[in-house]
């Protein structure tokens, strides 16, 4: 027999904060299921709301940004990606980011697709929109950390890309898929 979700749901007796920064907190807590288990140490990472972008320009061209990755020691080549900042919608922030990162704007706007980035251990989404028909209407404007390259592709170059894998992030690499798949059927078939 199939539970109601509300009879799935874990019950935190208690939550302690280990640490809280600006792009992350983690904590621990104490949970009861619905088994009757308790685990005194369920750890959880907490991020920002996070958000990309697959922008298409005017001329059909899908932007993609090069730039270096610490955490994985490698330059990575994404789609404009960024965080919600405190106040904002997620469609707020992507346009936002998009203007920062690559200087483009403008545009249809469309929610491609809302994922968790890892349910079982951090508690935050990722929105994923899709921008037609985008135009330079500014200069860049990056992040201190941020030196990115910006490459203009077509479609069929993406593509391929995206099946070769040469995109290595996963909150990028779903949204891609569901572009082609939504967008460019004629592609995959």
């Amino acid at each position: 027999m199939i539970r109601s979700d509300k009879d799935m749901l874990w019950k935190v007796i208690d939550e302690e904060y280990i640490f809280k920064r600006p792009w992350l907190t983690a904590h621990k807590d104490k949970v009861k299921l619905p088994n009757g288990k308790v685990y005194d140490e369920y750890y959880v990472l907490s991020y920002p709301t996070w958000l990309n972008v697959i922008a298409e320009t005017t001329d059909g061209l899908l932007i993609l940004e090069r730039q270096y990755r610490h955490a994985v020691r490698e330059v990575s080549i994404e789609i404009c990606a960024g965080c919600v900042e405190e106040g904002e919608k997620p469609l707020e922030g992507a346009k936002r980011e998009l203007k920062e990162e690559t200087g483009y704007g403008g545009g249809e706007w469309t929610e491609l697709l809302k994922i968790a980035p890892n349910s079982s251990t951090m508690d935050n989404f990722c929105h994923c929109y899709y921008a037609k028909g985008v135009a330079r209407i500014s200069d860049t404007n990056f992040d201190d950390t941020e030196d990115i390259e910006l490459l203009l592709k077509t479609k069929e170059e993406v593509f391929e890309m995206l099946k070769r894998g040469d995109f290595h992030q996963a909150m990028m690499v779903a949204p891609l898929w569901k572009y082609f798949a939504t967008y460019c059927r004629t592609m995959i078939l």
